[in-house]
C-alpha cells in the first residue's frame, strides 16, 4: 500500500482563521527539521517557518513538513519575497499555508494570490507528478487544492495600513498579518515596537482587517501583551520563536544558578 496521501488532508488552521477561532503560533527561525518536531507537537495551532530572515532554501523546506506531520500545528511558510517562481516550488513541495511579506496594496496580493493558483485562476505553472499531490496519487488535486491552500499577507509601513481594504477586498486572501518591528521602522521608529505612535496604530488596525472578513493576525513575544491583542481582537498571535526561548530561557536558567 502506498504510504503517501491518496486524498487531501483538512487544513485545519485555514477554517479556524474563517471561524474567527483564537490561534497561537510560534515562530521558527533556526532551519533545524529537529525543533520544527518537537514544536508541531507542542500543542501550538501554526508554526511560521521563516525563509525571509534565515538562509534556508526551498530544498530544505519538505523536511520541516515531514518533521510537521503528526503535530497539531499547521506549517506556514514565510516566503522571502512576493515572488511566483518560489511560490511555485514551494507548492509543488506540499506548502499549503504561505506568509507574503511586505504586501502594499491590491496589485501585489493580487500578484500572490496568482502564485498560488493553476489557469485561468493564476499563473502557477502545472507539474502532474509531485509531492503537493502524492505523486499524482491525489487524483483530485487539480479541482481542490485550493480549498486548503491558506494566503496570508503581511502589513508592514503606513502605506499597507493605508490600504487594508483594498487588500482585504482580494480574493483568495485568508488572513492580514501586522508585521510590528517593520512597521516601526517604516514609521520612522526602527527598533521601537512598542512605542506609543506605534501602539496607537496596533490598536485600532485589527478594526480595519476586520472589517475587510479577512483574519487580522500579529506577532508579539511577550505572553501579557500577546493575551491583550487576544482579547483585543486579534485571531492568530506569534508568540514566541524558536531562537527566542532558546536565547532567553538559557540566560534566565543561567541567572537562577549564579549565586
Amino acid at each position: 500500500m502506498p504510504v503517501t496521501p491518496t486524498a487531501l488532508s483538512p487544513n485545519l488552521f485555514k477554517q479556524g482563521l474563517a471561524q474567527g477561532k483564537k490561534q497561537l503560533g510560534l515562530w521558527l527561525s533556526l532551519e533545524s527539521p529537529n525543533v520544527t518536531e518537537v514544536m508541531a507537537g507542542a500543542g501550538y495551532d501554526w508554526l511560521l517557518l521563516d525563509m525571509e530572515h534565515t538562509c534556508l532554501d526551498t530544498s530544505q523546506v519538505a523536511d520541516h513538513l515531514r518533521a510537521a506531520k503528526g503535530g497539531t500545528a499547521e506549517l506556514v511558510v514565510r516566503i522571502p519575497w512576493n515572488e511566483p517562481v518560489i511560490v511555485k516550488r514551494l507548492l509543488d513541495a506540499g506548502v499549503r499555508s504561505i506568509m507574503v511579506p511586505f504586501v502594499q496594496g491590491a496589485d501585489e496580493a493580487r500578484r500572490a494570490v496568482a502564485a498560488t493558483r493553476y489557469p485561468p485562476h493564476g499563473i502557477r505553472g502545472v507539474s502532474g507528478n509531485m509531492r503537493a499531490n502524492g505523486f499524482s496519487r491525489i487524483k483530485d488535486y487539480g479541482q481542490r487544492y485550493q480549498e486548503e491552500q491558506c494566503i496570508i499577507v503581511q502589513i508592514e509601513s503606513p502605506t499597507a495600513v493605508a490600504a487594508i481594504a483594498e487588500i482585504g477586498a482580494v480574493n483568495g486572501i485568508d488572513g492580514i498579518f501586522v508585521g510590528p518591528n517593520d512597521l516601526a521602522a517604516n514609521m520612522g521608529l526602527y527598533g521601537q515596537p512598542g512605542a506609543p505612535e506605534v501602539r496607537a496604530v496596533i490598536a485600532k488596525i485589527h478594526q480595519a482587517i476586520r472589517a475587510t472578513g479577512k483574519a487580522p493576525g500579529i506577532l508579539n513575544f511577550n505572553p501579557a501583551e500577546a493575551r491583550d491583542l487576544l482579547k483585543l481582537g486579534y485571531d492568530f498571535i506569534a508568540a514566541g520563536s524558536d531562537l527566542s526561548i532558546l536565547a532567553r530561557r538559557s540566560e534566565a536558567l543561567l541567572a537562577e544558578l549564579t549565586p
